[in-house]
């Protein structure tokens, strides 16, 4: 296996500043002007007792998120994580315990548990390629096909879930892909650019999509090369080329392309470094969270309760 050029690897690292100017972004969409129902149905002064229970079998993903959510809403909720980020938990586990103000415990509810679902869902199904991997020496990779606004999260659920995060945006890493190919004139016009003397030094990576593109590219010497949409058969015989190259020891050798947990052992057995699967992110279901509510000292006390809405956040039409 060769060294990774785009590493020591960088991973998604949430700090507390962006979560909770996320989570902010977050509540503002869902709650708006004010939780209208929770305002005329649930008394000001109850309190409430929330237990946040997995419904099936997954890895945990998002609990510090969600945990910001809880408290945004009220700075005096209490949030316990009853379980550890990138555990497999059973189906019935609690997860979070929230105790506080019932009212908005209620608000934050839905965006707290959306985001638990969806990231769960990405390390759930992350860990079972990493699983189907293991003993190879392969890892499994992320792709930058995630959900518009919420890359970072989703990529910290990939690594939670014991995936390898590659690009976090077009910034970061050179990675010359067909359409580049095709526009700069050819592999050669394209990697030559790419080299740019006048530009910061950036490992440089290409998709070749039949063996003799590879031969080419190896020729020209780069750091990393995406062997795209071959099979296992065809994936083995260019691992075999790139390792006999003087140029291509060293070279990162990635798969990408179709590749399934059905096959993903194939792809990994053939000697590749990383498999990069974009359904991680763009096709992992949801797993099924839920929050169960117990009162706490409630009552009426005649009082007509504020419509709950989210810290900073005024109604339209008022300042």
């Amino acid at each position: 296996m060769a060294k990774d050029p785009f590493g020591p690897h960088h991973h998604a690292a949430l700090d507390a500043a962006m979560i909770e100017r996320e989570v902010r972004r977050f509540l503002a969409e869902d709650v708006g002007a004010g939780d209208v129902t929770t305002a005329r149905v649930v008394p000001s002064s109850a309190r409430a007792h929330g237990a946040m229970v997995a419904r099936e079998r997954c890895v945990v993903a998002g609990l510090t998120i969600a945990a910001a959510v809880f408290r945004v809403m009220d700075e005096g909720m209490t949030v316990r994580a009853c379980v550890e980020e990138g555990v497999a938990v059973a189906a019935g586990t609690v997860l979070l315990e929230i105790d506080g103000v019932a009212a908005a415990m209620l608000t934050a509810e839905r965006v707290a548990l959306n985001l638990v679902q969806r990231l769960s869902g990405i390390a759930t199904i992350t860990r079972q390629y990493a699983d189907a991997v293991a003993g190879t020496g392969a890892s499994v990779s992320d792709t930058r096909k995630t959900t518009p606004g919420l890359r970072l999260f989703e990529k910290y659920a990939v690594h939670v879930g014991g995936g390898r995060n590659h690009r976090m945006g077009l910034h970061d890493a050179i990675l010359i892909k067909d359409n580049h190919i095709a526009i700069a004139g050819g592999v050669a016009a394209a990697i030559a650019a790419a080299r740019d003397a006048s530009a910061p030094a950036m490992p440089i990576q290409i998709e070749v999509d039949t063996l003799a593109q590879l031969a080419d590219v190896l020729n020209l010497g780069v750091d990393a090369v995406l062997l795209d949409n071959m099979s296992p058969a065809t994936v083995a015989e260019a691992v075999r080329l790139v390792r006999a190259h003087p140029l291509g020891r060293d070279c990162w050798i990635e798969a990408s392309g179709g590749i399934t947990l059905g096959t993903i052992r194939a792809y990994a057995e053939a000697g590749v470094d990383t498999i990069s699967i974009g359904a991680l992110t763009h096709s992992a279901p949801c797993v099924d969270v839920a929050l169960d509510v117990d009162a706490v000292g409630a009552h009426r006390d005649g009082a007509v309760p504020a419509p709950v809405r989210a810290p900073g956040i005024q109604p339209s039409g008022r300042s």
